[in-house]
Parts: C-alpha cells; structure tokens; sequence
C-alpha cells in the first residue's frame, strides 16, 4: 500500500547569511538531501511570520544570530521515495539576513555548520542540495549591495 499524496505543499524557510565572501551552510542530517549542505532553515510554525522563521531556524542550526532583511526567492523542494513516488512538497522560502553575533556550531537538525567561501560552491568539491550555489550568488549579489 503507497501513502496518500500530501494534500498541501509544507512552507518552510532558509536563512541566506553571507559574511566576507563565505555563505553560512549546514550538512543536513535528515532527509531530504541528507548529508548534503545547504542553507539553515526549516518548516515555519503557525503564527509564525517568516522573517521569525528565518532566524528562528538559523539559531537552533547553528547558533548564530542575524537580522533577517527580506525575501529574495522561493524553491521547491519535492522529496520522493526510491520509487519516485511524492512523500512532500516544500515551498523553501529564501530570507537574506544580515550576521549579526556568533560562529557556526551545529544543532538541532544540522549535521555539520560552517562557512563556506562562495567559491568553493562553484567547483563543485562540496555535495550540496539543489540550487544551493545559484541561491548563494543571488544572496552575495544583494548583500553587497547593502
């Protein structure tokens, strides 16, 4: 027997924090993309605006806080089983936030935090989740325009 297909896609949010040209990432330790890196973030509480989300999220990952600034993107995510079949859909809702105190020490959902030169997302030599480099170069473009 398959389970039912989700009735609502999940909005969640992801904390875009870039500092002297490095992206702050974290190696998911759960499903979707376990294992690979990307932003901090996660599913956002009723109530709940999605700057909070952003910062909320952001500090339970990693222990750094920052002002969230605005929205600059949105990505979905869809997490199918071996078999392709949909288990969720996520609405990831990207905020630039400004680093505002604190180094990267994983928690919560996090396997690993750390910053990330932004170049290092160009080569390749990093397992990240999808979209991730193209998200970190639109969030670097408009926090060097700030």
């Amino acid at each position: 027997m398959t389970a039912p297909l989700p009735q609502r896609p999940i909005a969640a949010t992801i904390a875009a924090v870039v500092r002297d040209g490095r992206v702050l990432l974290v190696r998911r330790a759960n499903p979707p993309d376990q294992g690979r890196w990307a932003f901090p973030g996660g599913k956002i509480d009723a109530g709940e605006s999605v700057h909070a989300a952003a910062a909320r999220e952001l500090q339970e990952e990693t222990g750094v806080r920052a002002e969230p600034l605005h929205v600059f993107d949105a990505v979905d995510v869809y997490d199918r089983d071996d078999a392709g079949a949909l288990r969720r859909h996520f609405i990831l809702i990207a905020v630039l936030c400004r680093w505002q105190s604190g180094e990267p020490v994983a928690g919560d959902d996090a396997a690993d935090a750390r910053w990330v030169p932004l170049e290092e997302l160009d080569d390749h030599s990093l397992a990240t989740s999808f979209g991730v480099a193209e998200l970190a170069r639109k969030a670097a473009t408009l926090s060097a325009a700030l």
